[in-house]
């Protein structure tokens, strides 16, 4: 699938493949990552012989799009057709080792499409396929050496940036699988205590579908993402949000022990008994910045029986925005009291003239509320019924209180119940849609956000609905000419999160303990248009700013927040947790062999066009 004529092709690289060689000054030699042309960077021999330290495991992928542009050497006219069907799919970007879920990461170097170019310099220049610790520690110890821009990449569902560079060289942790299950018990390593319960070591690469599907044939399930490509890497050193977390905490809690690869290229252990700081700052404090981790330890759970519904409380009216952002104020402030009863779910505040092709007669778009939620079968008795009976006094208000709910408003409920977490998974994982350019934006909201005054909760989310063309909450451009953006509102903190006796070991936002909602909305942009992507990150900065106001003390969860480094980013994304990681992160790696951005201890460096330079 890759080009394995790696040597060759840098021969060419060498001379063609950037244009900023003037970069090459010596006010730069210093100053500035190696790039092709440089003094520093490695000779073709050097490639060559980490090329067979990998035993063969060094790749020089092409561009992800080069199949469809007859100038590049992959084309084929026959194999075009094929991606472009496949480059809105999630699970083709996951496969390949430089390709990203949304374009703009890449700054749009090589789509696909015919009337756009093609060149490498949005990715890296290779890419270490690591199959084990010691694959990762050889890239390390390369990168460190020649002063190479080092990045990682899981799968690519990385919605901030972080999975790819120019001029680089890649650890791609992808294939990184191994698999342990403990059944009885495990005990960290150098650790007098055995840990009670049942726990599971698996590889960084591992992704939720894996997981969940394996883990289930023996009745156990993880904390875990809501998409089938989620890896564990960086889901869990982001924290980790779940469906289950309101019940068994942030993913983050769940991690006994972690294996990884430090920037000076040593592979540790970090538990709660060796390297302390490190194991608190990798769980929450992000990826690619403190180590490359290659195992995590994590605890398992008994797969519960859910109860879940679909709930939609819908207009096909396209005049009722003074009905539609009360009633979303309304009943997300009801969410803290959900999630007591044990619900959690995700849910989508429709602005008026959505497009919903779900119901018939909607040609003008519908306005309003819809969720898709849980509660877990606790007792042999419960029932689907059971998660409605918690709606039943909400439907009631909103029948009764709001003047166009009999009339207008259609609200179906529907129940239904799934024997484990994996068929609830299978039927509702995430189909977020990838190949386009989107830049996301949110905030997490607490009790007081969410309850003090439904008045500007109800303006606050009309203006952030109303900022922009219409939108889906992931950015992408809503299809039938509706106005507005959905936000997401996704109940997925609760109790456990608040309340988990891990909750001071992990470097996870403070803000997550007190919080319910897990608000999200994006902005798309064309591409290669300066202007357009420039008035999409206007609308994210104006919508972060509304959303703020609601809950200024709270921030926001990094995997999946604006990667906008304004004055502030670094409390919203870590709070009083910043000042100790950023610590941590000067003393694990002191020449930031490890660098990205939006990301822990990056203020020494900046990229400067396709090099990375210090400030």
């Amino acid at each position: 699938m890759f080009s394995q004529g790696w040597l060759p092709g840098l021969a060419a690289c060498l001379v063609s493949c950037s244009p900023l060689l003037t970069l090459a000054s010596s006010s730069h030699k210093q100053q500035c990552k190696a790039i092709p042309g440089t003094p520093d960077w490695p000779s073709p021999a050097s490639w060559k012989r980490l090329n067979e330290s990998l035993a063969g495991r060094l790749l020089q992928p092409p561009p992800p799009g080069a199949v469809c542009h007859p100038g590049q050497p992959t084309y084929d006219a026959g194999e075009c057709p094929d991606l472009i069907a496949n480059w809105s799919k999630l699970d083709y970007h996951h496969t390949n080792p430089v390709s990203t879920y949304w374009n703009n990461w890449s700054n749009d170097t090589c789509l696909p499409y015919q009337g756009y170019p093609c060149s490498s310099q949005g990715y890296p220049l290779f890419v270490v396929n690591a199959t084990t610790a010691r694959h990762v520690q050889l890239g390390v110890q390369f990168a460190k050496k020649h002063n190479i821009r080092l990045v990682v990449k899981n799968t690519g569902h990385d919605f901030i940036g972080r999975s790819n560079a120019p001029n680089s060289l890649s650890i791609w942790v992808h294939n990184l699988k191994d698999w342990k299950y403990h059944g009885s018990g495990f005990r960290p390593k150098k650790c007098k205590t055995t840990l009670p319960g049942t726990y599971l070591t698996a590889g960084s690469g591992s992704q939720m579908w894996d997981i969940y599907t394996r883990l289930d044939t023996i009745n156990q399930t993880i904390v875990g993402g809501g998409g089938k490509t989620v890896a564990l890497g960086g889901y869990l050193t982001g924290g980790g949000h779940s469906l289950l977390s309101p019940y068994y905490g942030m993913a983050a809690d769940q991690v006994v022990e972690i294996e990884a690869v430090t920037p000076s290229g040593e592979i540790i252990i970090a538990n709660s008994c060796q390297n302390q700081d490190l194991f608190w700052a990798i769980l929450g404090g992000g990826g690619s910045t403190f180590t490359i981790p290659t195992l995590f330890t994590l605890k398992t759970h008994p797969t519960p029986r859910l109860s879940h519904l679909n709930i939609f409380i819908l207009t096909p009216s396209p005049n009722t925005s003074s009905v539609i952002f009360p009633l979303q104020a309304y009943i997300t402030s009801q969410f803290p009291s959900l999630s007591a009863s044990g619900l959690s779910g995700y849910a989508y505040l429709l602005p008026p003239s959505t497009p919903f092709p779900l119901l018939p007669d909607t040609t003008n778009g519908i306005g309003g509320f819809f969720m898709s939620c849980v509660i877990p079968q606790t007792t042999p008795s419960s029932s689907p019924t059971d998660i409605l009976s918690l709606w039943t006094p909400l439907l009631s208000h909103i029948n009764s209180t709001f003047p166009l709910a009999q009339n207008n408003f259609t609200i179906l409920p529907t129940p239904t119940s799934y024997p484990s977490f994996l068929s609830y998974f299978t039927a509702h994982h995430d189909t977020t849609p990838a190949g386009t350019n989107i830049i996301p934006g949110g905030r997490l909201l607490d009790r007081p956000a969410l309850t003090n005054n439904l008045t500007a909760l109800s303006e606050s989310y009309r203006q952030i609905s109303s900022s922009g063309p219409g939108a889906g909450w992931d950015g992408t451009p809503a299809s039938g000419g509706g106005g507005g953006s959905i936000i997401a509102a996704h109940l997925v903190s609760g109790p456990g999160v608040h309340h988990h006796p891990n909750r001071f070991k992990t470097s996870v936002l403070p803000a997550w303990r007190r919080s319910y909602l897990h608000v999200v909305y994006g902005e798309s942009f064309l591409p290669l248009n300066t202007t357009s992507k420039s008035q999409a990150y206007q609308r994210i900065i104006e919508k972060d700013k509304i959303i703020k106001t609601l809950a200024p003390d709270t921030g926001a969860y990094m995997n999946e927040a604006s990667p906008i480094e304004e004055q502030g980013w670094q409390q919203r994304l870590w709070g009083e947790n910043y000042d100790r990681l950023k610590g941590i992160k000067r003393t694990i790696d002191p020449t930031d062999v490890l660098w990205c951005t939006p990301c822990v201890g990056n203020e020494r460096w900046k990229q400067v066009e396709d090099r990375l330079c210090r400030v």
